[in-house]
C-alpha cells in the first residue's frame, strides 16, 4: 500500500532515531545503484477469477540440511492461498485458503510467511512454515518433512488479535509476521492491519498440531513530533493508522525489524521472549513530514514537496520487506525494500551503517517491482553457489492484459561483506 494525510494533532509522540541514519537527506547523495539480476522466476500469479485471485506476497526460504536441491521457497498468494516452489521457481505444491466460518464471514487469506526451525511435535523435532491469515485473524502451520508440506493447524487456534467473528470481519486482523527462538520457547510476532499494533505468541504443540498464545503487545507511534514543534500524521485512507508488514527477527541480537510502511523502519527489542526497550528508528521515508492530501477517487495522496521538512531519509515508501544475510554469529547485512522507486538498501547488521543501494533489473528474467516481501540465506544451494535472495515482483508483465506477481531468484553473493 503506497497511501500516505497530515494533520496536527496535540501530545504526539516523538521518535527516537539511530544517530546518522534516520534523517538521511536523499538530496545528499548517497551510494551508487548497483543492478543485479535473477536466474529464476515462479509462474505468474494472476489476481482474477480465473486465476484463483492469486497475488504473490512474502517468500521464505526453507533449507533442505540433507539435500540441499530439495530446498524449498514457500510463498503467500493471499486468496489464492500458500505456494511450494523448488529451486528452478517449479510449484511443487498448492494449499487453498480456508473457507469463511459463515455464509457473512470472511475466508481465509494468507499474507506473511516465515520459518520455525526444530520445534518439538509428538516427540521429535519438526521445521514449520508460519502464515499469517489474515482473512482469519489467524497463525497457520505447516509442517516441512524433506520438502513436502502438511497443514498442522489446531483446529481450535484462537483470534490473534479479534475477540469475536463479527470483529474479525472488519479485518484488522494478523498481517505481517516474524519468528524467532528464545530459550526454550518458540515465538512469533506479528502486525495486526490497519493499525501499528505488534503481538507477540507463543507456540504450543497440541498432540500433533500447533497452536499460540499471545504473551506481550506492543504499540508504536501514529503521529510524529518534527523539530519545527509541530507534528505529522501519515497520509492515509480515513480511518486507518500507520501499519507494520515487513518484519524480521536476528535472534542473536534479540532484535526485531518492523517496516511500519509509510513511516519508517524501526528496531524493537526481544530479547526475553518480551518487547523491550523504546523502539528506535533505524531509517525514516522519504516522506516523513511532508503534508499530504488523500484523494477518495485514485486512493492515492498528493503531497506537497514544496513543504518537505527536510526530515525524511531515502526510503521511497512504503518500507516493505526486510530480511538479513547472516555471515557469521553477528556478521552480514540487512536488507530492506523500498518499494516506492522499485529498489533495496542494506546495512551492517550490528551497527545498521548504511551500505549500498540496489534494484534487481531485467536480465534472464524480468526484474523486480514494487517489492512485498524478501527471503534470504547464506547457504550455497545448487546454482546459488553465494546463497539465495527471492524478491517479490509486483508487477511480472507475462500478459499486459492482467494483473500478475511473481517472486524472483537471485544470487546472494554480491551481499556478502566478511
Amino acid at each position: 500500500m503506497r497511501r500516505i494525510l497530515t494533520c496536527l494533532a496535540a501530545g504526539a509522540l516523538a521518535a527516537t532515531a539511530l544517530p546518522g541514519v534516520a534523517s538521511a537527506d536523499p538530496a545528499a547523495g548517497g551510494p551508487v545503484l548497483r543492478t543485479v539480476t535473477a536466474k529464476f522466476e515462479t509462474p505468474a500469479l494472476y489476481d482474477d477469477e480465473a486465476g484463483g485471485d492469486a497475488d504473490a506476497d512474502d517468500p521464505a526460504i526453507w533449507v533442505n540440511e540433507r539435500d540441499k536441491a530439495r530446498s524449498r521457497v514457500i510463498v503467500t498468494a493471499k486468496n489464492g492461498g500458500l505456494r511450494v516452489y523448488d529451486l528452478r521457481g517449479r510449484e511443487t505444491q498448492s494449499f487453498a485458503t480456508p473457507e469463511a466460518p459463515g455464509p457473512d464471514d470472511e475466508p481465509g487469506r494468507f499474507n506473511n510467511v516465515d520459518l520455525v526451525l526444530g520445534f518439538p511435535l509428538r516427540g521429535r523435532l519438526v521445521d514449520l512454515a508460519v502464515v499469517t491469515d489474515r482473512g482469519r485473524d489467524k497463525l497457520r502451520f505447516y509442517r516441512i518433512d524433506d520438502g513436502v508440506l502438511t497443514d498442522v493447524t489446531a483446529a481450535d487456534a484462537p483470534f490473534a488479535f479479534n475477540t469475536t467473528q463479527a470483529e474479525v470481519n472488519e479485518q484488522a486482523t494478523a498481517y505481517g509476521l516474524a519468528t524467532f527462538r528464545d530459550g526454550r520457547d518458540f515465538l512469533a510476532v506479528a502486525s495486526r492491519r490497519h493499525t501499528p499494533e505488534l503481538g507477540m505468541f507463543r507456540l504450543v504443540a497440541k498432540g500433533a498440531k500447533v497452536s499460540y498464545q499471545r504473551v506481550d503487545k506492543l504499540v508504536l507511534p501514529d503521529t510524529f513530533r518534527l523539530k519545527s514543534g509541530g507534528s505529522w500524521t501519515p497520509c492515509l485512507e480515513p480511518g486507518e493508522l500507520p501499519q507494520i508488514e515487513g518484519m524480521t527477527i536476528d535472534p542473536a541480537l534479540g532484535v526485531l525489524y518492523a517496516a511500519q510502511e509509510d513511516v519508517a523502519l524501526w528496531r524493537v527489542s526481544v530479547a526475553g521472549g518480551r518487547f523491550g526497550y523504546t523502539p528506535r528508528m533505524v531509517e525514516r521515508t522519504r516522506e516523513y513530514g511532508v503534508p499530504a492530501v488523500y484523494d477518495p477517487q485514485t486512493e492515492e495522496c498528493a503531497f506537497d514537496w514544496a513543504a518537505d521538512p527536510g526530515e525524511g531519509g531515502r526510503i521511497a515508501a512504503d518500507v516493505e520487506g526486510v530480511t538479513i544475510f547472516k555471515t557469521g554469529r553477528f556478521g552480514g547485512t540487512l536488507l530492506v525494500s523500498s518499494q516506492g522507486d522499485d529498489t533495496f538498501y542494506t546495512y551492517d547488521r550490528l551497527t545498521l551503517r548504511p551500505l549500498e543501494h540496489f534494484a534487481v533489473v531485467d536480465g534472464r528474467v524480468d526484474g523486480s517491482q514494487e517489492c512485498d516481501g524478501a527471503a534470504v540465506v547464506n547457504t550455497p544451494l545448487p546454482g546459488f553457489p553465494g546463497g539465495l535472495l527471492v524478491v517479490h515482483d509486483g508487477h511480472e508483465t507475462p500478459d499486459g492484459e492482467r494483473t500478475a506477481t511473481n517472486v524472483k531468484f537471485v544470487d546472494a553473493g554480491f551481499l556478502n561483506r566478511r
